[in-house]
C-alpha cells in the first residue's frame, strides 16, 4: 500500500485511460476525415474499448488465481453479462479521456476543415 491507495487499484486504472487515449488515436489512421467519419471513429472506438475492457478484466481475473472453470461456471451469457457490466462500469475512467482524444483528431486533419 503506498500512501493509501493499492498499487492494484492505480496500475489498472492508469492502463485503462492510455487505451482511452491510444484507441481513437490509432483509429485515426484507418477512418477517413470528415465530421461523419469522426463520430463513427467515436462509436467504433467506444466499442473496441468495451471488448478490450472485457478482455482487460478477464485477465485481471485470471492474474488473482479466478480460473476460468470459475468464471465459467454460469455459462457464457453470464460471463459476458458480468464483464461487459464492468466494461460499462470502467467508462468512467476511460470515458472522458476517449472523449478528449477524439474532440484533439481535427487539428490533424489536412483535407477537411473542421
Amino acid at each position: 500500500m503506498v500512501g493509501g491507495v493499492s498499487l492494484e487499484l492505480i496500475l489498472p486504472a492508469l492502463v485503462l485511460t492510455a487505451m482511452g487515449w491510444a484507441v481513437p488515436r490509432l483509429l485515426f489512421h484507418v477512418f477517413p476525415e470528415g465530421v461523419k467519419p469522426l463520430i463513427l471513429l467515436a462509436l467504433c472506438s467506444t466499442l473496441v474499448m468495451l471488448a478490450l475492457g472485457i478482455v482487460f478484466f478477464t485477465v485481471l481475473y485470471l492474474a488473482q488465481g479466478i480460473n476460468w472453470a470459475a468464471l465459467m461456471q454460469d455459462g457464457w451469457g453470464a460471463f459476458l453479462l458480468h464483464f461487459l457490466r464492468l466494461g460499462l462500469i470502467s467508462s468512467l475512467l476511460w470515458g472522458p479521456i476517449m472523449l478528449l482524444a477524439v474532440a484533439s483528431l481535427p487539428k490533424r486533419w489536412k483535407e477537411e476543415v473542421w
